[in-house]
């Protein structure tokens, strides 16, 4: 499907302006940067790539990053305050959080204590390992009963829903947004099984929002690496406007 011989773009190329809405820019709060120097190499690594907008996205994850609100609002004021410092004028933070759907989630969902992406988006994630037993459960208290949308934070790295294609079907049927990852793109960093999870997802136009879930400077430098098959151009081009116009 998909010939080796095909003439290939560059994604970096293409992110002038995307608003990162999947990140783990803030210092010291998860296993993103560790140091508030750490937060502006990658901002600045960004701002290469005409990517000065941010929503940064630090776990919520019972027993292993158990962040609160004012963890993250302590963490994200500190690299506020740097930026100011050094006269850093041209880049937006926000934050928000990923939530991993586990034994807590539901409590902290009740008591009003997740943060939203904007006001009506929630992005969330499971484990690698397994699905989370309680995932419907948790998307039907997210829809009906707190009235967010619901973003699932890289379908494409869930292994196990690799042989089973029509689950993404079911997903997006219960109202489930998808967040793909820019380095699902690349044979090299997750996978070659995500990598043609990824393509298929975005050929059959399943994809909604595109981010850089970027943890470190490694990371996003291996973004800068990736490439497209020029089919796949216009179908990632999409996304990239699609995140846009919702987030901006």
């Amino acid at each position: 499907m998909f010939s080796f011989f095909q003439k290939k773009a560059f994604l970096a190329d293409y992110l002038h302006g995307l608003v990162d809405i999947h990140n783990h820019i803030l210092p010291g709060i998860d296993d993103g940067a560790k140091t508030v120097d750490e937060s502006l190499e990658l901002i600045c690594e960004f701002r290469d790539l005409g990517v000065t907008n941010f929503i940064c996205t630090p776990h919520i994850m019972h027993n292993y990053y158990p962040n609160t609100r004012e963890t993250i609002t302590e963490s994200h004021a500190q690299l506020v305050s740097e930026l100011e410092r050094q006269n850093v004028d041209d880049v937006r933070v926000n934050f928000s959080a990923e939530h991993m759907i586990d034994e807590n989630f539901e409590s902290i969902l009740s008591d009003g204590k997740v943060i939203p992406l904007k006001t009506e988006y929630l992005l969330v994630e499971m484990s690698y390992l397994q699905p989370s037993i309680s995932f419907e459960n948790a998307i039907r208290q997210i829809i009906s009963k707190a009235q967010y949308y619901p973003i699932l934070a890289h379908p494409e790295r869930y292994s196990y829903f690799h042989n089973r294609s029509r689950i993404y079907e079911s997903l997006k049927r219960q109202g489930i947004y998808f967040q793909l990852n820019l380095l699902s793109l690349a044979p090299n960093v997750y996978g070659k099984s995500v990598q043609k999870c990824t393509y298929k997802l975005l050929e059959k136009e399943m994809i909604d929002f595109i981010a850089s879930d970027v943890h470190n400077i490694r990371q996003l430098r291996a973004i800068k690496e990736v490439q497209l098959p020029n089919s796949l151009l216009n179908p990632v081009l999409k996304v990239i406007e699609n995140t846009i116009q919702t987030f901006y």
